[in-house]
């Protein structure tokens, strides 16, 4: 606790920002206390600057743990009115970009290190991981932070080669289509369902595409000859592999029989192939020993 309490909090909190108002250590974790240094605000709506104080609200959020210990930071913020007529936003509260979200219960530091944990494991598991290291958040949080942060990225643009796959997001039940490009090898867009219906609406807005990469699925093949028919369609090497793997093994069958039996020297004697040179006893076996040569 007192190593925790020697540490300089102003490192991890902007001055400019927040005032350090308090920092307590128990045996469930750390809770250190803000308020905020900010004077004025702009309205989400109209962004007209106000600096008409309303009050104050806490706000009570974790941060990464420290030492291993579970982090909450209480904020003590402002509340302003906005001051133009025309607007219909009454109040406005204040916003700390690059460190706190609109109405986020985690850092944006804190949320970064989980959704990297996730994407690395699973929900699931990056849960029970944050427990262990001192974040209490849920699996289904986790998603909930996963999906918003899809949501806030930028969508990019299809280039002239892409790639098309099918994904489980319930093994045996539910399947969706991404399609990603080939150049940056990221994703670009996710459909519903893989029976290239989706595909097909996708296609009719993206013309320029000009080579795909696929699996080996049907639906994918009618779809891109029916929309693009100029359109090269390309096999991955998965495919490619798994395609001549195949070939192999039906060679391979119908060359050899499915069973090989290797016989035994016992099998040989049932059936009487074993040869009388191969029953006649070796040189310096014990039969020589038992009639010694006579020397007169």
């Amino acid at each position: 606790m007192e190593s925790i309490l020697k540490l300089d909090m102003r490192l991890f909190y902007s001055e400019e920002i927040f005032d350090i108002n308090d920092c307590s250590v128990n045996d469930t974790g750390v809770l250190i206390r803000l308020k905020s240094k900010k004077h004025e605000c702009e309205c989400p709506d109209c962004h007209q600057i106000s600096n008409h104080y309303h009050g104050t609200y806490e706000r009570s959020v974790q941060d990464l743990p420290i030492l291993g210990k579970n982090t909450s930071v209480i904020i003590t913020a402002h509340e302003y009115e906005c001051q133009n007529a025309e607007c219909p936003t009454k109040t406005i509260v204040e916003r700390y970009d690059h460190f706190l979200g609109y109405y986020g219960r985690f850092t944006e530091r804190c949320e970064d290190f989980i959704a990297t944990l996730a994407l690395e494991t699973s929900c699931e598991g990056a849960s029970r991981i944050c427990r262990y290291l001192g974040i209490q958040v849920s699996g289904d949080t986790i998603i909930r932070i996963l999906k918003k942060r899809f949501a806030q990225m930028g969508i990019e643009a299809a280039g002239s080669c892409i790639g098309i796959d099918d994904f489980s997001t319930k093994k045996g039940s539910t399947y969706c289509t991404v399609i990603c490009n080939t150049d940056s090898h990221k994703p670009i867009a996710v459909l519903e369902g893989r029976d290239g219906s989706s595909l097909k609406e996708w296609l009719k807005k993206n013309k320029q595409v000009k080579m795909v990469t696929r699996d080996r699925a049907s639906a994918y093949a009618k779809v891109i000859m029916e929309e693009l028919p100029n359109t090269m369609q390309i096999a991955d090497r998965f495919h490619l592999h798994q395609n001549l793997l195949e070939i192999i093994k039906k060679c391979i069958s119908s060359s050899l029989p499915q069973t090989l039996r290797v016989e035994s020297n016992l099998d040989r004697e049932k059936t009487g192939d074993i040869t009388e040179k191969s029953r006649q006893p070796s040189v310096g076996s014990d039969n020589s020993k038992k009639n010694p040569i006579q020397c007169g």
